[in-house]
């Protein structure tokens, strides 16, 4: 198992507790954006930095992503190609994407989008707030137990 993070949008709390969880579980974890983030000297944990663009870090989790890894990221388009492939899915604010509903979000998230381009306001994500953190603290570290619990191997 992996852990990859779509990492240009993900809260620093979020990262602090995946920091921990990757030491804790000994469960290799990838940062990946498109500017050079800090991690902390482990030799399970690093970053990738890839080239401005449009979806380029998404591409690369997706290319490397393998069934059984953990995907964070709030880009749902993201999530739904890693469900492809089988690898699982979770939002910083804890809420995990599942394949049998995921087209459902998608269609919600683009009827939002057509909305804002034809110039209604609906409003952006509530503030992250301490019990998004603590939600996204524990349900990694239930998904991580688990598969702990269940054998998974680890890679690198």
């Amino acid at each position: 198992m992996h852990i990859w993070v779509d990492a240009d949008a993900c809260p620093g709390v979020i990262k602090d507790i995946l920091f921990r969880a990757s030491q804790r579980w000994q469960v290799p974890l990838t940062l990946v954006a498109n500017q050079m983030l800090f991690t902390p000297p482990s030799p399970l944990i690093r970053s990738v930095q890839v080239p401005r663009g449009f979806d380029v870090a998404d591409a690369h989790i997706v290319e490397r992503a393998e069934p059984g890894d953990l995907v964070i990221t709030g880009d749902i388009p993201l999530a739904a190609e890693v469900l492809e492939k089988g690898a699982m899915a979770l939002n910083p604010r804890g809420e995990r994407y599942f394949a049998e509903t995921i087209r459902e979000r998608l269609a919600v998230r683009d009827m939002m989008e057509e909305l804002r381009a034809s110039g209604v306001d609906t409003g952006g994500p509530a503030s992250f707030s301490q019990a998004d953190r603590k939600a996204f603290a524990n349900q990694l570290d239930t998904l991580l137990a688990r598969l702990s619990k269940n054998g998974l191997s680890k890679k690198s």
